[in-house]
């Protein structure tokens, strides 16, 4: 089998540095009210294709990719995600046999693909898969070889591990064919690809004893670090740091909370440090949520708010197994056929 994970909507690509190419596969069985498989591919986490068993067409989510491929092209990507649907639909049930599960909603995901340094030449693939949102299945490629951390999945892993040709099929694919196609994409729309935006940041406290956040938002590309110091040395303990959300108008937000007793703040020098393209900002001076003027929160309402909606509506989801990032095989060619994965086997 071969599962799908979560769906991450962002609106562009970045220009220099590390390059991903993904697929994102979800599957659910049970009383459902949205798709029951949806498959979305992202360029650097900006997506650019969207298909799910209610519309059964492949459709572009970007004007860069509507205006460099045909019709031949999404014909041929309709067809390979049918093909998805129908095997994902026959796995999900064997899972849920391997876990003795009957009734319920249950989710099969898989992420698959690959990331280019467009400044060393590095390249890195991934095809990982998950079941209710936890590791099921990975493959190795440095020692060829499917691994899973659940008896559950040990059936499966030795069938597939014997199947040598898949392996170098998968290989294949997330070294080469994933790799030519990302630097395709990147080429397709690199008109997208030159903005930069510097990040706002602000420090943030509900009350003097609740933790202090560190609130980065309107940057692009979504690159991005947040630190933290203490009287100059740098400081990890008590810090949660954030995931990374997109806003409405296509940049990028991300927090860091940092738990530190109002005595603590008062007799040393905290401040937080945003570092983004080479730059980097710092913020020591906190505002109390709720000023006059203090933008952020509704930012963070609206982003949060939209993240939901699309995991409702199937379009793309916020990222719930956020263990690992992955990627699956997939036919690529020079004549426009996508990149997205071959045939699933049975688990």
């Amino acid at each position: 089998m071969r599962s799908v994970m979560l769906l991450l909507l962002g609106a562009h690509l970045a220009y220099a540095g590390t390059h991903s190419l993904k697929y994102f596969y979800t599957a659910e069985s049970g009383d459902i009210d949205f798709p029951e498989f949806t498959a979305v591919g992202l360029v650097d986490e900006g997506q650019f294709m969207y298909f799910d068993s209610n519309i059964m067409k492949a459709v572009p989510k970007t004007e860069w990719i509507k205006q460099n491929v045909g019709e031949d092209y999404w014909d041929r990507e309709t067809q390979t995600e049918f093909a998805q649907h129908q095997s994902f639909k026959n796995n999900i049930q064997i899972v849920k046999e391997r876990f003795n599960q009957s009734k319920g909603v249950h989710t099969v995901q898989e992420m698959y693909g690959c990331e280019w340094d467009d400044q060393t030449g590095e390249t890195n693939g991934f095809i990982q898969d998950g079941y209710d949102g936890e590791d099921f299945l990975s493959l190795d490629l440095k020692e060829m070889r499917w691994i899973s951390p659940v008896h559950q999945g040990i059936k499966t892993v030795q069938k597939w591990n014997n199947d040598r040709a898949f392996i170098e099929s998968d290989k294949h694919y997330l070294n080469t064919e994933c790799v030519d196609w990302l630097k395709k994409y990147l080429q397709y729309g690199k008109s997208s690809l030159k903005k930069t935006v510097s990040p706002q940041v602000s420090l943030l406290q509900k009350t003097p004893s609740s933790p202090v956040t560190c609130h980065a938002t309107g940057f692009y590309p979504s690159g991005v670090t947040i630190s933290w110091m203490k009287n100059g040395q740098d400081h990890d303990e008590d810090v949660d740091l954030g995931e990374l959300l997109p806003n409405e108008d296509g940049t990028y937000q991300k927090t860091s909370s940092l738990k530190v007793k109002p005595d603590e703040w008062k007799n040393n020098k905290y401040s937080c440090v945003v570092e983004h393209q080479g730059k980097s900002v710092t913020k020591d001076e906190i505002r109390t949520i709720g000023e006059p003027g203090d933008v952020p929160i509704g930012i963070i309402v609206g982003a949060l708010a939209a993240v939901v909606l699309l995991i409702l509506i199937g379009v793309a989801g916020y990222v719930v197994y956020k263990k690992k990032q992955g990627f699956k095989p997939v036919s690529g060619s020079d004549d426009g056929s996508n990149s997205s994965a071959q045939a699933v086997p049975q688990a």
